[in-house]
């Protein structure tokens, strides 16, 4: 048995976001301690309106953050998703998709910032996690008896396995020399938070265009009875700095034009940011006493908003097949546990991603045949109950082989 040093713990995770405070909080829940390792400062994260991002929580999902404690501290700030309605250009022959009453929401719309604040309080209370905010990794060891992460102020973090929670770019992946398969989509999504005359009934609105999807998410209501909404408006690279500097009248007229009557007047925008949009997927999500979660692990297009969900999906894989082994007598870096969620994660993920680039693909298409063969198709799969059951319920995440943490 190897002597366990002072600063070790079961699992190092690089990466302190919502997916990789998510897992340590999973394990914790599980009796795993871990070490989380972030660059950015969790004050600059939690800041109002630091990037005016909101996420779409699939009820798989909530069932996670249930199982983890943290949806009480939540519920206050969800705005229940009740229905999806698919358009293209707001033409005839549009999809809704609305669960039965039994089945309660689609899904539940937060702003990131909240979803931070929850996950950072929560680990603060955790005596499992050993948080290590604004700290830059200068080293990662992966060997026969265990993993290392130095710190630039010469602290050794050790365990037994290694998390990739840094996103898209991350370095630990690249460190293990792990190919990825990627490609540029040349569009950016702009994101921004709207005000509007008319409630949104709680419906997400997911409007086609050639140029690319524009998506409205409800939100909900400030404390003033404002109706809200997230704005993640797909622009070609080429127009995004353009759109970005336009005047708020200006850019709220170009929303008039995309949106029709369906919130009533615009009265009000706020901050405006972008990100590029691409894909990419690895060729594995585990090497030698190390694992990738979240966009670390695979990158799609937000078409669907199920970006954030994925990774939620690989932190419940992972957690169950670590807390399988312990029963077990296995360590968290056990080769043949990190086989298993390699086989259980790998080609779900490849798939969804997949299946997003497919739908970014079919409705970029533009000319008038391409939209009337979209839109004859949504009426097709709004007259077949079956289809429409399994669509929404990979809009809720409740299909395929789910993990436990991710089940009511």
């Amino acid at each position: 048995m190897r002597a366990v040093m002072a600063n070790e713990r079961d699992v190092v995770i690089l990466g302190g976001g919502l997916v990789g405070m998510t897992l340590a909080l999973a394990l914790a829940k599980r009796g795993f301690s871990s070490h989380v390792v972030d660059r950015a400062d969790p004050a600059d994260l939690t800041a109002d309106g630091f990037d005016g991002r909101a996420s779409a929580i699939s009820t798989a999902s909530w069932n996670l953050f249930r199982n983890i404690g943290i949806a009480t501290a939540l519920e206050p700030f969800a705005c229940p998703i009740s229905s999806i309605a698919v358009t293209d250009q707001l033409r005839p022959g549009h999809l809704n998709f609305t669960p039965e009453a039994h089945e309660g929401t689609l899904g539940r719309m937060f702003e990131n910032r909240r979803l931070r604040l929850a996950l950072f309080e929560a680990a603060r209370g955790e005596p499992l996690i050993d948080w290590h905010a604004k700290s830059e990794v200068t080293s990662r060891e992966r060997s026969d008896f265990g993993v290392e992460a130095k710190l630039s102020d010469g602290t050794a973090l050790t365990g037994s396995l290694m998390v990739g929670a840094e996103g898209r770019n991350s370095p630990t992946r690249g460190d293990a020399g792990i190919s990825v398969a990627k490609w540029d989509y040349s569009h950016r999504a702009i994101i921004a938070g709207i005000s509007h005359e008319k409630p949104h009934q709680n419906v997400a609105w997911e409007i086609f265009y050639p140029a690319g999807p524009f998506a409205l998410l409800p939100m909900r209501d400030d404390e003033d009875g404002t109706h809200r909404s997230a704005l993640v408006w797909t622009v070609s690279e080429k127009d995004a700095a353009g759109t970005l500097k336009l005047s708020d009248r200006a850019f709220l007229a170009e929303l008039d034009k995309r949106m029709g009557d369906l919130f009533g007047k615009i009265t009000g925008v706020g901050p405006r940011s972008s990100f590029p949009l691409g894909f990419h997927h690895t060729a594995r999500i585990t090497a030698d006493r190390l694992a990738l979660v979240g966009d670390a692990a695979h990158g799609i297009h937000p078409i669907a908003g199920q970006g954030l969900n994925l990774g939620l999906r690989d932190v419940g894989a992972l957690v169950e097949v670590l807390d399988a082994g312990a029963r077990l007598g296995l360590e968290p870096g056990d080769a043949q546990l990190l086989a298993r969620y390699e086989r259980w994660r790998g080609l779900d993920a490849f798939m969804v991603a997949l299946a997003t680039d497919g739908l970014t693909r079919l409705f970029g298409l533009s000319g008038p045949a391409a939209s009337a063969i979209r839109r004859f198709g949504m009426a097709g799969v709004e007259r077949m109950p079956p289809l429409k059951r399994w669509f929404m319920d990979e809009a809720r995440g409740m299909a395929g082989d789910l993990p436990d943490l991710l089940r009511a």
